[in-house]
């Protein structure tokens, strides 16, 4: 993993997501390199890597947080943060620059409201901010009840079982919890939602969308068929079936 800092102009980024008013990407690059990902996008826009494999590097924003103070003293009013959309905000590298968390301490004393989609358990470590936000709520992206598929898949990404014990462990203190079960890889909706659903409030379920990225992989192991609109829209019907009134669909 190639590690390298760059200097950012601007923190807060418009969002366009539903109840989102900005969005904060403290890293450029994302290390956990999920083959489907569609923030892979982003490599054309890194300073140092030009070309490089998704999840073989990370370019850490290291005047993040004071370019975002500067930017919330210029806010008449507060709004809501999403941490983050083409990034996880949580990946290895947070343990050391401790971006995510600068960022959170600066949202909680300007008022704001936050929302954090990560796959990591590494946001049980701000468990104490969380807490004293008028506003959190933290989501866990769960793709597969699989571990082999996982492996394959999302292979840098922390393991399945380790995002539900720090999702069980934040629902348990308090904190509102969601998951993101997308994009639907090959998976058992069944189990899924018994490993899930006693720690979210809500789910939302999404379909793989850049098929092309992993069509070899899924072929290579059998899961041409999970490569299919039917099974998306199975699996879909299923899982808002299993969650209920708690499930939408993307």
């Amino acid at each position: 993993m190639d590690v390298t800092e760059i200097t950012i102009k601007t923190a807060l980024v418009r969002s366009r997501i539903p109840g989102v008013d900005f969005v904060i990407n403290p890293y450029l690059g994302c290390a956990h390199g999920c083959r489907y990902c569609y923030a892979a996008f982003m490599g054309k826009y890194a300073r140092h890597h030009p070309g490089a494999t998704w999840g073989s590097y990370v370019e850490v924003k290291v005047n993040l947080v004071a370019v975002l103070e500067a930017e919330l003293r210029r806010r008449r009013k507060p709004g809501t943060a999403l941490l983050a959309s083409v990034c996880d905000a949580y990946q290895p590298v947070e343990a050391r620059y401790r971006l995510t968390r600068g960022c959170l301490e600066l949202l909680r004393e300007h008022g704001w409201g936050v929302e954090i989609l990560t796959k990591s358990p590494l946001v049980t470590r701000d468990l104490d901010l969380l807490l004293s936000f008028e506003s959190a709520t933290v989501g866990f992206s769960i793709t597969t009840d699989d571990e082999t598929v996982r492996r394959i898949l999302e292979p840098q990404a922390p393991p399945i079982a380790r995002r539900l014990d720090a999702l069980r462990e934040l629902h348990q203190a308090g904190i509102s919890t969601w998951a993101f079960l997308g994009p639907l890889l090959p998976l058992d909706p069944e189990r899924l939602h018994e490993l899930v659903n006693s720690y979210v409030g809500r789910v939302l379920i999404d379909a793989l969308n850049y098929r092309r990225m992993v069509s070899q992989l899924y072929h290579r192991h059998g899961w041409d068929y999970e490569l299919t609109d039917d099974y998306a829209r199975e699996t879909t019907r299923t899982l808002k079936r299993l969650f209920g009134a708690k499930a939408a669909a993307v």
